[in-house]
């Protein structure tokens, strides 16, 4: 096998208990002689990328890191809200992916209709937005925000969050949705217990993004 650089899996926000997450979630798909999987945080963002301001702020240090880093093979924007896209796709010929255009691109692989779980209300008209852009918003069941003041980096951990994503998952599949999309990197912790609990496919979209990123440095 021939040796490639790291996938960098980019966390914008200022959680490393986010990032600790991110690791855990995608050591499955660490294997000997493959690329490295590289988890990192940028210290000096939001603690979670929530506002449109948040989103931009992080574009501009997203694309600061990629630039510091030549030697990766490809980098993964692991939030959501896929900060600075665009802007990183211009300033390296390395792939460059977003969680949620991986997580929502597998969801269509799997089911007719699909659904997302956003952390806040406020965050449903972004996501819209960039569903309206793939093409796939006329696919959406529903996205529903969970309830209650769960920040980004309690998402994935505790029974608050858990049973917050479980109300949200029986909301969606009851509006039709065949997979469901996890509309936050933090989320990650409970991917499994929730699918077991639903009974349809739910999606890690950073483990979504990565796995199309092997697909393009080893192929």
């Amino acid at each position: 096998m021939r040796k490639v650089g790291p996938i960098l899996v980019i966390n914008p926000n200022s959680s490393e208990s986010v990032t600790e997450g991110l690791r855990v979630a995608l050591s499955p798909v660490q294997f000997p002689g493959g690329p490295v999987i590289e988890c990192v945080t940028i210290d000096e963002g939001p603690p979670g990328v929530v506002s449109q301001r948040h989103v931009d702020e992080a574009s501009l240090r997203t694309a600061d890191l990629i630039e510091t880093r030549p030697d990766a093979s490809a980098y993964v924007l692991a939030c959501y809200s896929q900060p600075g896209l665009d802007l990183a796709r211009s300033i390296t010929k390395k792939p460059v992916y977003g969680i949620q255009d991986a997580g929502v691109l597998s969801a269509l692989a799997l089911a007719d209709l699909f659904g997302v779980i956003a952390v806040a209300e406020g965050s449903i008209p972004r996501h819209m937005r960039n569903l309206r852009r793939l093409g796939v918003d006329g696919r959406l069941a529903g996205e529903v925000a969970l309830e209650g003041a769960i920040s980004v980096a309690d998402s994935g951990h505790g029974e608050e969050s858990y049973a917050a994503l479980v109300k949200a998952g029986l909301k969606l599949r009851q509006m039709g949705a065949g997979a469901i999309v996890l509309g936050c990197a933090g989320m990650s912790g409970h991917r499994r217990r929730l699918e077991e609990e639903l009974g349809i496919r739910v999606i890690d979209p950073t483990q979504a993004a990565v796995a199309m990123a092997l697909g393009a440095v080893l192929t």
